[in-house]
Protein backbone atom coordinates (compact mmCIF):
# COMPACT_ATOMS: atom_id res chain seq x y z
CA UNK A 1 0.00 0.00 0.00
CA UNK A 2 0.99 3.56 -0.49
CA UNK A 3 -1.28 6.36 1.39
CA UNK A 4 -0.96 10.08 2.38
CA UNK A 5 -1.58 10.09 5.92
CA UNK A 6 -4.89 12.55 5.32
CA UNK A 7 -6.51 10.15 2.67
CA UNK A 8 -6.21 7.46 5.59
CA UNK A 9 -7.82 10.10 8.42
CA UNK A 10 -10.67 10.93 5.63
CA UNK A 11 -11.47 7.24 5.20
CA UNK A 12 -11.79 6.98 9.05
CA UNK A 13 -13.67 9.88 9.54
CA UNK A 14 -10.82 11.46 11.45
CA UNK A 15 -8.21 13.77 11.67
CA UNK A 16 -4.95 14.33 12.18
CA UNK A 17 -2.80 17.16 14.06
CA UNK A 18 -0.38 17.68 11.45
CA UNK A 19 1.45 15.77 8.67
CA UNK A 20 -1.03 15.59 6.17
CA UNK A 21 1.23 14.50 3.48
CA UNK A 22 2.99 12.08 5.59
CA UNK A 23 3.05 9.34 3.20
CA UNK A 24 1.94 5.79 4.62
CA UNK A 25 3.70 2.29 3.09
CA UNK A 26 2.57 -0.29 5.82
CA UNK A 27 0.41 -0.83 8.62
CA UNK A 28 1.73 -2.87 11.71
CA UNK A 29 0.34 -3.28 15.46
CA UNK A 30 3.51 -5.07 16.41
CA UNK A 31 6.02 -2.60 17.63
CA UNK A 32 9.09 -4.24 17.09
CA UNK A 33 8.27 -5.05 13.42
CA UNK A 34 7.00 -1.47 12.63
CA UNK A 35 9.64 -0.50 9.52
CA UNK A 36 9.90 3.04 8.06
CA UNK A 37 6.97 5.14 6.89
CA UNK A 38 4.53 2.72 8.72
CA UNK A 39 1.61 3.32 10.51
CA UNK A 40 1.46 1.94 14.07
CA UNK A 41 -1.53 0.45 15.31
CA UNK A 42 -2.03 0.21 19.01
CA UNK A 43 -3.99 -2.86 19.99
CA UNK A 44 -5.44 -4.36 23.38
CA UNK A 45 -4.26 -7.50 24.17
CA UNK A 46 -2.50 -8.78 27.35
CA UNK A 47 -0.35 -5.55 26.97
CA UNK A 48 -1.95 -1.94 25.80
CA UNK A 49 -0.54 -1.36 22.67
CA UNK A 50 -0.13 1.97 23.59
CA UNK A 51 2.80 1.63 26.40
CA UNK A 52 4.82 0.54 22.81
CA UNK A 53 4.04 3.86 20.74
CA UNK A 54 7.91 5.39 21.36
CA UNK A 55 8.87 1.51 20.59
CA UNK A 56 7.27 2.32 17.40
CA UNK A 57 8.78 5.40 16.67
CA UNK A 58 12.16 4.54 17.16
CA UNK A 59 11.43 1.49 14.72
CA UNK A 60 10.39 4.02 12.21
CA UNK A 61 7.02 4.83 12.70
CA UNK A 62 5.84 7.68 10.61
CA UNK A 63 2.03 7.85 12.16
CA UNK A 64 0.01 6.44 14.72
CA UNK A 65 -3.99 5.39 15.70
CA UNK A 66 -4.84 6.68 18.87
CA UNK A 67 -8.12 5.82 21.00
CA UNK A 68 -10.08 9.21 22.04
CA UNK A 69 -9.44 10.06 25.22
CA UNK A 70 -6.54 7.87 26.38
CA UNK A 71 -3.96 9.62 28.34
CA UNK A 72 0.02 10.06 27.30
CA UNK A 73 -0.57 10.82 23.37
CA UNK A 74 2.59 11.52 21.62
CA UNK A 75 3.01 14.56 20.36
CA UNK A 76 6.04 13.95 18.43
CA UNK A 77 4.97 12.14 15.94
CA UNK A 78 1.13 12.60 13.73
CA UNK A 79 -1.55 11.05 15.48
CA UNK A 80 -4.86 9.90 14.30
CA UNK A 81 -7.72 9.63 17.03
CA UNK A 82 -10.22 7.28 16.54
CA UNK A 83 -12.58 6.15 18.84
CA UNK A 84 -11.25 2.41 18.62
CA UNK A 85 -8.01 1.08 16.81
CA UNK A 86 -9.30 -2.68 15.84
CA UNK A 87 -12.62 -1.36 14.28
CA UNK A 88 -10.19 1.45 12.60
CA UNK A 89 -7.72 -0.90 11.48
CA UNK A 90 -10.59 -3.49 9.93
CA UNK A 91 -12.22 0.28 8.34
CA UNK A 92 -8.94 1.36 6.38
CA UNK A 93 -8.55 -2.50 5.09
CA UNK A 94 -12.05 -2.12 3.58
CA UNK A 95 -11.45 1.34 2.24
CA UNK A 96 -8.37 0.16 0.63
CA UNK A 97 -10.01 -3.16 -0.33
CA UNK A 98 -12.17 -1.11 -2.32
CA UNK A 99 -10.05 0.88 -3.82
CA UNK A 100 -7.49 -1.66 -4.88
CA UNK A 101 -10.61 -4.06 -6.00
CA UNK A 102 -9.27 -7.60 -6.23
CA UNK A 103 -10.97 -10.81 -6.65
CA UNK A 104 -11.43 -12.13 -3.04
CA UNK A 105 -11.29 -16.12 -2.63
CA UNK A 106 -12.32 -16.97 0.77
CA UNK A 107 -11.07 -20.09 2.41
CA UNK A 108 -11.82 -21.74 5.88
CA UNK A 109 -12.25 -25.16 7.21
CA UNK A 110 -11.61 -27.12 10.09
CA UNK A 111 -8.62 -28.31 8.43
CA UNK A 112 -6.20 -27.69 4.98
CA UNK A 113 -7.24 -24.39 5.15
CA UNK A 114 -3.70 -22.99 5.45
CA UNK A 115 -2.31 -25.47 2.76
CA UNK A 116 -5.26 -25.23 0.51
CA UNK A 117 -4.93 -21.36 0.38
CA UNK A 118 -1.41 -22.33 -0.47
CA UNK A 119 -2.72 -24.26 -3.69
CA UNK A 120 -5.15 -21.91 -4.44
CA UNK A 121 -2.73 -18.81 -4.77
CA UNK A 122 -0.38 -20.90 -6.79
CA UNK A 123 -2.74 -21.93 -9.06
CA UNK A 124 -3.89 -18.53 -9.80
CA UNK A 125 -0.77 -16.89 -9.95
CA UNK A 126 -0.51 -18.68 -13.41
CA UNK A 127 -2.27 -16.13 -14.49
CA UNK A 128 -3.25 -13.44 -12.42
CA UNK A 129 -1.20 -11.01 -9.44
CA UNK A 130 -1.85 -12.79 -6.92
CA UNK A 131 -1.74 -11.45 -2.83
CA UNK A 132 -2.16 -14.39 -0.12
CA UNK A 133 -2.36 -14.25 3.47
CA UNK A 134 1.20 -15.22 4.95
CA UNK A 135 1.67 -17.17 8.11
CA UNK A 136 -1.32 -17.30 10.68
CA UNK A 137 -2.37 -13.76 10.34
CA UNK A 138 -6.31 -15.41 9.42
CA UNK A 139 -8.51 -13.30 12.36
CA UNK A 140 -9.95 -10.25 12.92
CA UNK A 141 -6.31 -8.56 12.97
CA UNK A 142 -4.93 -10.60 10.97
CA UNK A 143 -7.28 -10.50 7.49
CA UNK A 144 -7.19 -6.47 7.51
CA UNK A 145 -3.11 -6.78 8.06
CA UNK A 146 -3.17 -9.47 5.02
CA UNK A 147 -5.67 -6.77 2.87
CA UNK A 148 -3.09 -3.84 3.39
CA UNK A 149 -0.46 -5.77 2.45
CA UNK A 150 -1.22 -6.10 -1.08
CA UNK A 151 0.12 -4.68 -4.08
CA UNK A 152 -2.06 -2.03 -5.94
CA UNK A 153 -1.62 -4.27 -8.82
CA UNK A 154 -3.40 -7.32 -6.95
CA UNK A 155 -5.83 -8.73 -8.96
CA UNK A 156 -6.91 -11.90 -6.75
CA UNK A 157 -6.94 -11.66 -3.11
CA UNK A 158 -6.82 -14.90 -1.23
CA UNK A 159 -7.49 -15.06 2.24
CA UNK A 160 -7.50 -17.54 4.97
CA UNK A 161 -10.14 -17.32 7.21
CA UNK A 162 -10.02 -19.18 10.50
CA UNK A 163 -12.53 -18.78 13.31
CA UNK A 164 -12.60 -19.85 17.08
CA UNK A 165 -16.00 -18.44 18.27
CA UNK A 166 -19.73 -18.21 16.56
CA UNK A 167 -19.83 -14.19 14.68
CA UNK A 168 -16.47 -14.06 13.94
CA UNK A 169 -16.61 -15.23 9.92
CA UNK A 170 -19.75 -13.26 9.51
CA UNK A 171 -18.10 -10.15 10.38
CA UNK A 172 -14.59 -11.26 8.51
CA UNK A 173 -17.34 -12.32 5.62
CA UNK A 174 -18.58 -8.88 6.16
CA UNK A 175 -15.17 -6.78 6.35
CA UNK A 176 -14.11 -8.70 2.81
CA UNK A 177 -17.74 -9.47 0.71
CA UNK A 178 -15.82 -12.76 -0.78
CA UNK A 179 -16.20 -13.42 -4.63
CA UNK A 180 -15.62 -17.04 -3.79
CA UNK A 181 -16.31 -19.16 -1.05
CA UNK A 182 -14.43 -22.12 -0.30
CA UNK A 183 -14.97 -24.98 3.23
CA UNK A 184 -12.23 -27.25 3.10
CA UNK A 185 -13.90 -30.01 5.71
CA UNK A 186 -15.80 -29.55 9.14
CA UNK A 187 -13.67 -31.02 12.04
CA UNK A 188 -13.49 -30.87 15.86
CA UNK A 189 -11.26 -27.79 16.13
CA UNK A 190 -12.53 -25.40 18.79
CA UNK A 191 -14.90 -28.11 19.95
CA UNK A 192 -14.45 -26.88 23.22
CA UNK A 193 -16.14 -23.46 22.12
CA UNK A 194 -18.93 -25.05 20.39
CA UNK A 195 -19.96 -28.07 21.47
CA UNK A 196 -20.71 -29.98 18.46
CA UNK A 197 -19.67 -30.37 14.63
CA UNK A 198 -23.40 -29.22 14.32
CA UNK A 199 -22.45 -25.84 15.56
CA UNK A 200 -19.01 -25.70 14.14
CA UNK A 201 -20.62 -26.10 10.90
CA UNK A 202 -23.14 -23.50 11.30
CA UNK A 203 -20.04 -21.00 12.30
CA UNK A 204 -17.86 -22.60 9.03
CA UNK A 205 -21.22 -21.47 7.17
CA UNK A 206 -20.68 -17.90 8.39
CA UNK A 207 -18.09 -17.14 5.12
CA UNK A 208 -20.75 -17.44 2.95
CA UNK A 209 -22.75 -14.35 4.66
CA UNK A 210 -21.65 -11.37 2.63
CA UNK A 211 -20.80 -13.95 -0.76
CA UNK A 212 -21.72 -12.05 -3.78
CA UNK A 213 -24.24 -12.47 -5.60
CA UNK A 214 -22.80 -13.95 -8.65
CA UNK A 215 -19.78 -15.77 -6.53
CA UNK A 216 -19.42 -19.11 -6.31
CA UNK A 217 -19.21 -21.59 -2.86
CA UNK A 218 -17.04 -24.40 -3.18
CA UNK A 219 -16.95 -26.80 -0.51
CA UNK A 220 -16.61 -30.77 0.63
CA UNK A 221 -19.16 -32.53 -0.96
CA UNK A 222 -18.17 -35.34 1.58
CA UNK A 223 -19.56 -33.65 4.32
CA UNK A 224 -23.11 -34.18 4.72
CA UNK A 225 -23.48 -31.18 7.44
CA UNK A 226 -21.66 -29.35 4.71
CA UNK A 227 -24.32 -30.41 1.86
CA UNK A 228 -27.72 -29.97 4.69
CA UNK A 229 -26.22 -26.16 4.72
CA UNK A 230 -25.31 -25.38 1.74
CA UNK A 231 -28.31 -26.17 0.20
CA UNK A 232 -29.87 -22.36 1.08
CA UNK A 233 -27.28 -21.11 -0.94
CA UNK A 234 -28.70 -19.03 -3.89
CA UNK A 235 -25.28 -18.82 -5.22
CA UNK A 236 -23.28 -20.65 -8.20
CA UNK A 237 -22.21 -23.94 -5.90
CA UNK A 238 -19.30 -26.87 -6.69
CA UNK A 239 -18.15 -29.96 -4.56
CA UNK A 240 -14.63 -31.77 -4.18
CA UNK A 241 -14.58 -34.92 -2.55
CA UNK A 242 -14.19 -38.63 -3.17
CA UNK A 243 -18.03 -39.49 -4.47
CA UNK A 244 -19.58 -39.84 -8.00
CA UNK A 245 -22.05 -36.65 -6.98
CA UNK A 246 -19.36 -34.47 -6.59
CA UNK A 247 -18.59 -31.86 -9.22
CA UNK A 248 -14.79 -33.01 -8.70
CA UNK A 249 -13.92 -36.01 -7.38
CA UNK A 250 -10.52 -38.34 -7.22
CA UNK A 251 -10.62 -41.94 -9.46
CA UNK A 252 -7.17 -42.90 -8.02
CA UNK A 253 -4.20 -41.33 -5.88
CA UNK A 254 -0.78 -43.16 -4.97
CA UNK A 255 1.24 -41.37 -1.62
CA UNK A 256 5.34 -41.54 -2.56
CA UNK A 257 7.47 -40.55 0.87
CA UNK A 258 7.05 -36.82 0.07
CA UNK A 259 4.24 -36.22 -2.51
CA UNK A 260 1.25 -38.11 -4.08
CA UNK A 261 -0.24 -38.61 -7.29
CA UNK A 262 -3.77 -38.94 -8.18
CA UNK A 263 -6.42 -38.55 -11.15
CA UNK A 264 -9.89 -36.94 -11.23
CA UNK A 265 -12.77 -38.09 -13.49
CA UNK A 266 -13.19 -36.54 -17.11
CA UNK A 267 -9.39 -35.67 -17.03
CA UNK A 268 -6.56 -37.01 -18.76
CA UNK A 269 -4.19 -34.59 -16.30
CA UNK A 270 -2.50 -36.43 -13.75
CA UNK A 271 -1.54 -34.30 -10.76
CA UNK A 272 1.36 -34.36 -8.80
CA UNK A 273 1.70 -33.02 -5.22
CA UNK A 274 4.77 -32.45 -2.97
CA UNK A 275 2.43 -33.83 0.30
CA UNK A 276 1.34 -36.90 1.21
CA UNK A 277 -1.92 -38.07 2.25
CA UNK A 278 -5.28 -38.03 0.80
CA UNK A 279 -6.71 -35.85 2.95
CA UNK A 280 -4.14 -33.11 0.56
CA UNK A 281 -6.05 -34.85 -1.89
CA UNK A 282 -8.78 -32.97 -0.76
CA UNK A 283 -7.06 -29.75 -0.61
CA UNK A 284 -5.91 -29.92 -3.98
CA UNK A 285 -9.24 -30.80 -5.69
CA UNK A 286 -10.63 -27.42 -3.93
CA UNK A 287 -7.55 -25.64 -5.42
CA UNK A 288 -8.30 -27.56 -9.14
CA UNK A 289 -12.24 -26.19 -8.69
CA UNK A 290 -10.50 -22.42 -7.97
CA UNK A 291 -9.04 -22.82 -10.67
CA UNK A 292 -11.20 -24.16 -13.47
CA UNK A 293 -13.84 -20.98 -11.73
CA UNK A 294 -10.96 -18.67 -13.50
CA UNK A 295 -10.63 -20.01 -16.77
CA UNK A 296 -7.11 -22.34 -15.76
CA UNK A 297 -6.55 -25.21 -17.61
CA UNK A 298 -5.57 -28.82 -16.00
CA UNK A 299 -2.29 -28.55 -17.52
CA UNK A 300 -1.69 -24.99 -16.00
CA UNK A 301 -3.25 -26.02 -12.23
CA UNK A 302 -1.43 -29.18 -12.50
CA UNK A 303 2.22 -27.77 -13.28
CA UNK A 304 1.24 -24.96 -10.42
CA UNK A 305 0.45 -27.72 -7.68
CA UNK A 306 3.62 -29.77 -8.36
CA UNK A 307 5.71 -27.22 -7.45
CA UNK A 308 3.68 -24.89 -5.16
CA UNK A 309 5.47 -23.83 -1.42
CA UNK A 310 3.73 -25.09 1.69
CA UNK A 311 3.64 -22.96 5.09
CA UNK A 312 5.98 -23.85 7.53
CA UNK A 313 5.07 -27.13 9.43
CA UNK A 314 2.04 -28.71 7.45
CA UNK A 315 3.57 -31.88 6.76
CA UNK A 316 6.74 -30.71 6.43
CA UNK A 317 9.78 -32.87 5.60
CA UNK A 318 13.18 -32.65 7.46
CA UNK A 319 16.29 -34.73 7.87
CA UNK A 320 17.59 -35.51 11.50
CA UNK A 321 20.99 -35.68 12.79
CA UNK A 322 20.96 -39.49 12.06
CA UNK A 323 20.04 -38.96 8.69
CA UNK A 324 16.44 -40.23 9.35
CA UNK A 325 13.40 -38.53 7.81
CA UNK A 326 11.04 -36.29 10.20
CA UNK A 327 7.72 -35.17 9.18
CA UNK A 328 6.44 -32.22 11.19
CA UNK A 329 2.90 -31.51 11.12
CA UNK A 330 3.54 -28.96 14.56
CA UNK A 331 1.31 -26.21 13.60
CA UNK A 332 -2.24 -27.44 15.00
CA UNK A 333 -3.99 -30.79 16.19
CA UNK A 334 -7.21 -32.41 15.67
CA UNK A 335 -8.60 -35.46 15.83
CA UNK A 336 -9.54 -35.45 12.11
CA UNK A 337 -6.36 -34.27 11.27
CA UNK A 338 -4.07 -36.91 13.70
CA UNK A 339 -6.14 -39.54 11.82
CA UNK A 340 -5.22 -37.92 8.36
CA UNK A 341 -1.57 -37.37 9.07
CA UNK A 342 -1.31 -41.01 10.93
CA UNK A 343 -2.79 -42.69 8.19
CA UNK A 344 -0.60 -40.89 5.38
CA UNK A 345 2.71 -41.41 7.42
CA UNK A 346 1.96 -44.82 7.39
CA UNK A 347 1.98 -44.85 4.02
CA UNK A 348 5.29 -43.67 3.47
CA UNK A 349 7.86 -46.92 2.55
CA UNK A 350 10.58 -47.56 5.37
CA UNK A 351 14.42 -48.04 4.22
CA UNK A 352 15.61 -51.48 5.51
CA UNK A 353 14.99 -52.44 9.31
CA UNK A 354 13.56 -49.03 9.66
CA UNK A 355 10.69 -48.34 11.80
CA UNK A 356 7.70 -45.68 11.27
CA UNK A 357 7.60 -43.68 15.36
CA UNK A 358 5.00 -41.06 15.84
CA UNK A 359 5.52 -38.21 18.41
CA UNK A 360 1.78 -37.04 19.27
CA UNK A 361 1.28 -34.05 21.48
CA UNK A 362 -2.00 -32.90 23.07
CA UNK A 363 -4.89 -31.61 20.92
CA UNK A 364 -6.17 -28.34 22.65
CA UNK A 365 -9.62 -26.88 22.82
CA UNK A 366 -11.39 -30.07 22.79
CA UNK A 367 -13.32 -29.57 26.21
CA UNK A 368 -15.16 -32.07 27.91
CA UNK A 369 -14.92 -34.69 25.33
CA UNK A 370 -11.26 -34.44 24.95
CA UNK A 371 -10.81 -37.48 27.11
CA UNK A 372 -12.88 -39.21 24.77
CA UNK A 373 -11.32 -37.87 21.70
CA UNK A 374 -7.64 -38.33 22.85
CA UNK A 375 -8.36 -42.58 23.55
CA UNK A 376 -10.55 -42.52 20.10
CA UNK A 377 -7.26 -41.93 18.35
CA UNK A 378 -6.46 -45.82 19.36
CA UNK A 379 -8.04 -47.33 15.73
CA UNK A 380 -5.62 -45.09 13.99
CA UNK A 381 -2.32 -46.33 15.71
CA UNK A 382 -1.84 -50.44 14.38
CA UNK A 383 1.85 -51.32 15.82
CA UNK A 384 2.66 -53.33 12.33
CA UNK A 385 2.11 -49.73 10.87
CA UNK A 386 3.44 -47.46 13.42
CA UNK A 387 6.22 -49.26 15.28
CA UNK A 388 6.75 -46.82 18.42
CA UNK A 389 4.45 -44.22 19.91
CA UNK A 390 5.51 -41.73 21.78
CA UNK A 391 2.86 -39.50 23.67
CA UNK A 392 3.09 -36.32 24.85
CA UNK A 393 0.75 -34.54 27.53
CA UNK A 394 -1.77 -34.44 30.14
CA UNK A 395 -4.60 -35.39 27.54
CA UNK A 396 -2.46 -37.93 25.64
CA UNK A 397 -2.41 -40.63 29.02
CA UNK A 398 -5.62 -41.21 27.43
CA UNK A 399 -4.48 -42.54 24.27
CA UNK A 400 -1.85 -44.48 26.11
CA UNK A 401 -4.45 -45.97 28.13
CA UNK A 402 -6.27 -47.26 25.43
CA UNK A 403 -3.20 -48.30 23.85
CA UNK A 404 -1.59 -50.42 26.75
CA UNK A 405 -3.41 -53.91 25.32
CA UNK A 406 -2.44 -52.86 21.63
CA UNK A 407 1.26 -52.10 21.46
CA UNK A 408 4.09 -53.48 23.67
CA UNK A 409 5.06 -52.22 26.54
CA UNK A 410 8.71 -51.86 24.64
CA UNK A 411 6.89 -49.50 21.99
CA UNK A 412 4.75 -47.69 24.17
CA UNK A 413 5.96 -44.59 25.64
CA UNK A 414 4.46 -41.89 27.85
CA UNK A 415 5.70 -38.70 28.85
CA UNK A 416 3.50 -35.97 31.07
CA UNK A 417 4.16 -31.95 29.98
CA UNK A 418 6.83 -31.45 32.42
CA UNK A 419 8.78 -34.38 30.68
CA UNK A 420 9.65 -33.18 27.64
CA UNK A 421 13.32 -33.88 28.33
CA UNK A 422 13.14 -36.81 29.38
CA UNK A 423 11.33 -37.75 26.10
CA UNK A 424 13.97 -36.22 24.16
CA UNK A 425 16.17 -38.16 25.43
CA UNK A 426 14.38 -41.49 24.47
CA UNK A 427 13.96 -40.42 21.16
CA UNK A 428 17.76 -40.03 20.83
CA UNK A 429 18.75 -43.10 21.78
CA UNK A 430 15.81 -44.71 20.54
CA UNK A 431 16.30 -43.14 16.58
CA UNK A 432 18.12 -45.09 14.45
CA UNK A 433 18.92 -43.78 10.86
CA UNK A 434 16.62 -45.47 8.51
CA UNK A 435 13.24 -44.92 10.78
CA UNK A 436 10.99 -42.52 9.65
CA UNK A 437 9.19 -40.06 12.74
CA UNK A 438 6.49 -38.05 12.35
CA UNK A 439 5.44 -34.81 15.14
CA UNK A 440 1.76 -34.20 15.72
CA UNK A 441 0.54 -31.82 18.15
CA UNK A 442 -0.98 -28.50 19.11
CA UNK A 443 0.83 -25.50 18.99
CA UNK A 444 0.78 -24.79 22.65
CA UNK A 445 2.17 -28.29 23.16
CA UNK A 446 5.66 -26.79 21.24
CA UNK A 447 7.03 -29.96 19.95
CA UNK A 448 9.03 -27.31 18.06
CA UNK A 449 11.45 -27.62 20.61
CA UNK A 450 11.47 -32.10 19.82
CA UNK A 451 12.47 -30.97 16.13
CA UNK A 452 14.84 -29.02 16.93
CA UNK A 453 16.90 -31.32 19.40
CA UNK A 454 16.32 -33.81 16.64
CA UNK A 455 17.63 -31.67 13.71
Amino acid sequence: MKMQLAEIANALNSEIDKGDDTIITSVDFDSRKVGKNALFVPLAGQRDGHDFVNSAIANGAAATLWQKGHPNKPENIPVIEVDDPLTALQDLAQYYLNKVNPTVVGITGSNGKTTTKDMVAAVLAKRFNVHKTQANFNNEIGVPITILEMKPSTEILVLEMGMDRAGQLHHLSSLVKPDVCVITMIGEAHIEFFGSRDKIADAKMEITDFLKEDGEFIYNGDEPLLKQRAAKISQEKATFGFKEDDTIYAIEWHSKMRQTEFKIQNSSQEFIIPMIGKHNVSNAMAAISVGRRFGESDEEIAQALAHFTPTANRMEWETGALGEAIMSDIYNSNPTAVSAVVTAFGQVKVKNNGKRIAVLGDMLELGKESPTLHAGLASDLNPDIINEVYLYGSEMENLYNALVDKYDPKHLHYYPTDKMDNMIEALNNDIKPNDIVVLKGSHGMHLEKVLQHLL
